[in-house]
């Protein structure tokens, strides 16, 4: 480059700038040399976070979109670097949430002859992300990541992928960037919000059904004036319990994996359900046997808005459709007047059913995660951020902890594992200073264990609660129901998790008994290098409600 030219990476750079991006996630590529290159001049703009891994990398820009509102950015190199991200990219896809991942491609005259790492991504990523697009020649980088952003933030919001031949990032450009983007929610038509109210107006057991993304603030108090104004019960659908004070007296529970008889019944006995922003995916139809998945007739009376049309009828068909955006639909809903007075005790005896849930017998061994639980629940700040993978250990995080409207959780909707450690990293970027927990299972935990290196370098230091049952909990758990007497390849033999913390340069603490557990988690919050406390637990405890004796007894085995 001579004079006042630049390159694509440099242009790529300054379109994420116009676009108002301040962080990226990323693991460095020799394919996006010339990006990397761009971003050493603008690190006071626009901070790389390095990552140990693209799964990582990727997790972290999509947990980072949740947290934020705004849309989540990673950048990865070439073939095995995309195929290692695509597992964050199937996350914000079925978790709704807008990111665009940047892939460095092979050159140009490259393409098509099996080129060192070459993968074609518009096949590979099809159906994974709502766009996919590689770009040929720099000039229109602009117009491609201004149509990205919009994309990945319009109707219902998603991952978007851009593919960037190598040699087009070093071809001198005169394009410039272009100016924001903002995505434009559609709002309920008038008629949409009269039909919601006649079914309302008629309904004696109304339950309010809320999930998805694509959530703002605003579109969040709205959400509560909407469910305090109609006094409706309100379940929220599958690891998206933030959306609602969980401590209001309305809210009544979650419809997600292992979902509680009451709040099942909730479901089963609702006249009408008002589903805003939710999918009705298979687990909140529980397996697809509720609101008349499974064939047999159903008199309910269902009511869907959502922001994607494609959502209607994919799975049930709702009485009245309301093609809307979240925020929008919330806002003119509240706004509308509807007669609660005949569903109070309805209401209040939901509550009540769902509290009796927070329950918890006593565990086996000398570590009762149900007393810890309960302990964090009095403990934890209001604007805790919680993390979790996947596993049964995230029950203790999803079905015993309480989110109060300055919480968040951030748990994967696809239920992948190892999600949490590189989320509770995310969060700490955004927020140094607020306090993020990060709940992960033995196994969950080593799928991104390096990512500890990441939270040290970037100075984003989370709490980390490693639950050691030594373990593949959850699969042990389905041998034991579908394969009775025959546990195959669920042991683990797992490493000194206290002694890899302590090398990354973090507090750690091995936690056997319930009475270690206070102390050290109130050491942990104190340390200034992060934390992890090992939790060991027992195998034999399955779920916090079912044993591995229980499960044999059901068999018929003892």
């Amino acid at each position: 480059m001579t004079g006042t030219s630049q390159n694509g990476g440099r242009l790529l750079v300054d379109c994420l700038l116009a676009q108002g991006v301040d962080t990226a996630f990323g693991v460095p590529g020799e394919s996006y040399l010339a990006v990397l290159d761009a971003l050493h001049d603008v690190g006071d703009r626009l901070r790389f976070v390095a990552c140990r891994h693209e799964g990582g990398a990727a997790y972290m820009s999509e947990a980072w979109a949740r947290l934020t509102g705004r849309t989540g950015i990673c950048f990865v190199t070439r073939g095995p670097g995309a195929a290692n991200a695509s597992v964050g990219i199937h996350t914000a896809d079925q978790s709704s949430t807008p990111l665009v991942l940047f892939v460095g491609q092979v050159g140009r005259s490259h393409r098509g002859l099996e080129a060192f790492q070459e993968v074609e991504y518009t096949s590979f990523f099809d159906d994974l992300a709502k766009w996919v697009v590689e770009v040929d020649d720099a000039d229109d980088l602009p117009r491609v990541v201004e149509t990205a952003f919009t994309v990945a933030m319009s109707d219902r919001p998603g991952p978007v992928v851009v593919s960037l031949p190598e040699d087009m990032l070093r071809d001198v450009v005169s394009a410039r960037p272009g100016s924001r983007v903002e995505a434009v929610e559609r709002a309920p038509s008038a008629d949409d919000v009269e039909a919601v109210r006649a079914v309302l107006a008629a309904a004696e057991r109304p339950v309010l059904l809320i999930g998805g993304g694509g959530w703002t603030t605003g579109g969040r108090a709205a959400l509560r004036d909407l469910a305090i104004r109609y006094d409706l019960p309100v379940v929220a659908t599958f690891r998206r319990h933030d959306l609602f004070d969980n401590n209001d007296d309305r809210y009544v529970g979650e419809a997600g994996v292992g979902m509680p008889p009451a709040v099942r019944r909730t479901l089963v006995d609702a006249d009408v359900v008002l589903s805003i922003g939710a999918r009705f995916g298979e687990m909140t139809t529980g397996v697809y046997t509720l609101f008349g998945t499974d064939g047999s007739p159903s008199d309910q009376r269902i009511v869907h808005v959502h922001a994607s049309a494609y959502e209607f009828g994919k799975v049930v068909r709702a009485e009245v459709p309301v093609h809307a955006g979240p925020n929008a639909a919330a806002r003119a809903l509240a706004a509308t007047p509807v007669d609660s007075s005949r569903w109070v005790g309805w209401r209040s005896d939901r509550r009540d059913a769902f509290l009796a849930t927070l329950d918890c017998p006593p565990q086996l061994g000398d570590l009762d995660l149900g007393e810890v639980t309960a302990w964090l629940r009095d403990r934890l700040p209001d604007d805790v951020v919680v993390t979790n993978g996947a596993g049964n250990f995230s029950v203790w995080p999803n079905k015993f902890l309480l989110y109060g409207p300055g919480a968040r959780l951030l748990a994967p909707q696809n239920g992948t594992m190892g999600y949490g450690l590189p989320a509770a990293v995310a969060a700490k970027v955004v927020d140094p200073d607020r306090t993020v927990v990060c709940f992960a299972g033995d196994g969950d935990v080593q799928m991104t264990f390096p990512e500890l290196g990441t939270a040290v370098q970037a100075g984003a230091l989370p709490v980390v609660l490693v639950v050691d049952n030594s373990s593949w909990g959850t699969i042990r758990m389905h041998q034991e129901f579908h394969h009775p007497g025959r546990v195959s390849a669920t042991d683990l033999v797992n490493p000194d998790f206290v002694a890899l913390a302590n090398a990354y340069g973090m507090h750690a603490e091995r936690v056997d008994r319930t009475d270690q557990f206070a102390p050290a988690f109130e050491r942990a919050l104190a340390s200034v290098t992060g934390a992890l406390l090992h939790l060991v637990t027992t195998a034999e405890q399955l779920t916090p409600r079912l044993t591995v004796q229980d499960a044999r007894r059901a068999d018929g085995r003892e």
